[in-house]
């Protein structure tokens, strides 16, 4: 984590950390689904193991929740993709939708992946947006939260849980989060804020 919060950091370790920080933060959203039995043919018997019962549907929030989004294609080959893409107007923090694309959310457990939970906008337009389309069961899924955002989410969406690996102190009179880590988005791609 704290290599995410250095300014050093270069892009490629950047995304390095980012994937294996969300592969945690996955293994820990998924730690109290529910499974079932199933068995196989090993070389040398048959044997019993558990998979997730339920499917699974991943939504990141375009751009900067692409960067998580590959540790949970790794980790769940058979998982759903959805897009969202929403922009923060500088002025007012308020959040727009310029795209969505989604699957079939009624019959899966949903992610909605977003590495910055600040102000909670996003996260909520987002979460609007996926129970619109059917989704039941959601958990936001972030690297970095300012109380603020984590406050908004449990009053607009009290059923969605987060997991996150981290609360910061504040945000600041950006809405940016702070010690944060900068722009999420530009330091994953190496683009200038």
């Amino acid at each position: 984590m704290l290599s995410l919060r250095d300014e050093t950091t270069p892009p490629e370790q950047f995304r390095h950390v980012t994937k294996r920080l969300t592969t945690l933060l996955m293994l820990e959203a998924t730690a109290d689904f529910p499974t079932r039995e199933e068995w196989v043919t090993t070389p040398l018997e048959e044997t019993r193991g558990r998979v997730l019962a339920d499917a699974l549907v991943a939504v990141p929030i375009l751009r900067a929740g692409l960067g998580m989004l590959d540790a949970v294609v790794e980790l769940f080959p058979t998982v759903r993709v959805g897009y969202l893409g929403l922009e923060r107007d500088e002025a007012t923090f308020e959040p727009s939708e310029y795209y969505a694309k989604l699957p079939r959310l009624e019959d899966a457990l949903t992610f909605v992946l977003d590495p910055m939970l600040a102000t909670g906008g996003s996260a909520n337009a987002a979460l609007k947006s996926v129970k619109e389309a059917g989704a039941s069961s959601v958990r936001m899924v972030s690297i970095v939260a300012a109380p603020e955002g984590v406050a908004a989410l449990e009053r607009e969406h009290p059923d969605v849980h987060i997991v996150t690996a981290s609360v910061d102190r504040e945000l600041n009179q950006s809405a940016y989060i702070i010690p944060g880590l900068g722009d999420f988005g530009d330091r994953l791609f190496g683009t200038d804020p």
